[in-house]
């Protein structure tokens, strides 16, 4: 599994780009923005982009899809239990002061438990709700895409519509409880480990 990092738009949204380096074919997990940088790495490097993945529907998660799917055919995934937040993405947007198409309609709706390949390489899902109610966690071996459930020293939000500090608690614990080794991988900001926010994150305390 190759793992590539593109940070979109004036948020600084963590776009990654999961590939099997044999066989070339690719995920893309949370295309917020600038849908061209997406594009043209997977030109250079040869790459299909089989799926789209959003780990929630908040707009600078979602707002580079059209193009991307336009481009590709891929398939757009998302919990069931996000649609009605990612159904709201160009409102919710517009709200900020920021100008998005509305994404859209899912493909494919995914649940806790379900994996996602690329090539040989798998995802599995684990609904983490909290800052949104179908927020996804995507773990492969050692490695977790954490989306805005988990940063480096903090968490995503809980008061948007639908966000949950209660069931944040939850899936907090839920990362937490992986291997100390494992890496986190967030929406938003600089890598992490499972040690390191034991050691480092204010949450900490709820557990």
């Amino acid at each position: 599994m190759k793992i590539e990092t593109i940070i979109v738009g004036p948020l600084q949204v963590n776009c990654y780009v999961v590939y099997d380096e044999t066989c070339l074919d690719a995920v893309v997990i949370d295309p917020g923005d600038e849908p061209e940088k997406v594009l043209k790495l997977a030109k250079s490097r040869d790459i299909r982009i089989r799926s789209i993945i959003c780990t929630h529907g908040h707009f600078d998660h979602t707002g580079g899809i059209n193009a991307i799917r336009e481009k590709t055919g891929a398939k757009v995934l998302l919990h069931v239990d996000e649609l009605p937040v990612y159904l709201q993405a160009a409102s919710h947007g517009a709200i900020w002061g920021f100008s998005i198409a509305q994404p859209p309609h899912p493909d494919q709706f995914v649940k806790d438990g379900d994996d996602i390949s690329a090539g040989s390489s798998v995802l599995k899902v684990i609904h983490t709700p909290g800052h949104s109610p179908g927020g996804i966690c995507l773990a492969a071996s050692g490695i977790v895409f954490t989306g805005d459930t988990v940063f480096a020293g903090s968490i995503g939000r809980t008061d948007f519509p639908g966000g949950s500090i209660e069931a944040l608690k939850i899936s907090f614990r839920k990362i937490l409880s992986l291997p100390p080794e494992t890496v986190l991988y967030p929406g938003h900001g600089n890598w992490t480990t499972v040690a390191d926010e034991w050691r480092q994150n204010f949450f900490v305390h709820e557990l």
